[in-house]
């Protein structure tokens, strides 16, 4: 069973993925709007795997015998001025969740909560992932000097590559 205060502290981090996908949309839309469809579609795969990341902490909630209460979800920004704009936001954005979850599993440790550390463990992983993956992109974008021309056009390309993710069933 969940403490109420680790209850309330997931229920705010389910409300922070689901902004997270929020954002990602709105990034994939500036860049639909720019003729981007690679950063567009990169930031599909980005919105659907938020929406798992939320799944997987609502499901757990649930499992442990909590409630899970949504929040309004905060308007997202919806202008830059560059690709390499949005995905500089994009990795200071995967900056601040990762500290987000930093703050969960110190919550469980001091709560001495096991299963949910054992739980949390996973995105602790998924967050250096997260990380390398915005920035890796915000280092392409840099390299190829993408603000715009033949530079962009390649890294838009390769961006649209990546597969949408495939949600894992509930275990």
């Amino acid at each position: 069973m969940l403490s109420e205060k680790m209850e309330k502290a997931l229920n705010k981090q389910i409300n922070a993925e689901m902004y997270s996908a929020y954002l990602y949309l709105s990034m994939a839309s500036y860049f639909e709007s720019v003729d981007l469809e690679g950063c567009a579609n990169w930031m599909k795969a980005q919105t659907q795997e938020e929406m798992i990341h939320a799944m997987k902490i609502y499901d757990f909630v649930i499992e442990r015998g909590g409630r899970v209460l949504l929040d309004t979800i905060k308007a997202p920004q919806k202008e830059w001025d560059s690709a390499l704009a949005v995905f500089e936001h994009a990795y200071e954005h995967e900056q601040l969740v990762t500290s987000l979850i930093n703050d969960l599993m110190n919550l469980a440790i001091e709560e001495k909560d096991h299963a949910t550390q054992i739980f949390l463990q996973w995105f602790v992983s998924e967050q250096v992932e997260e990380e390398a993956s915005a920035s890796g992109v915000v280092q392409k974008l840099k390299l190829a000097g993408a603000k715009e021309g033949g530079g962009l056009f390649m890294v838009d390309r390769e961006l649209g590559q990546r597969a949408l993710p495939i949600p894992m069933p509930a275990a």
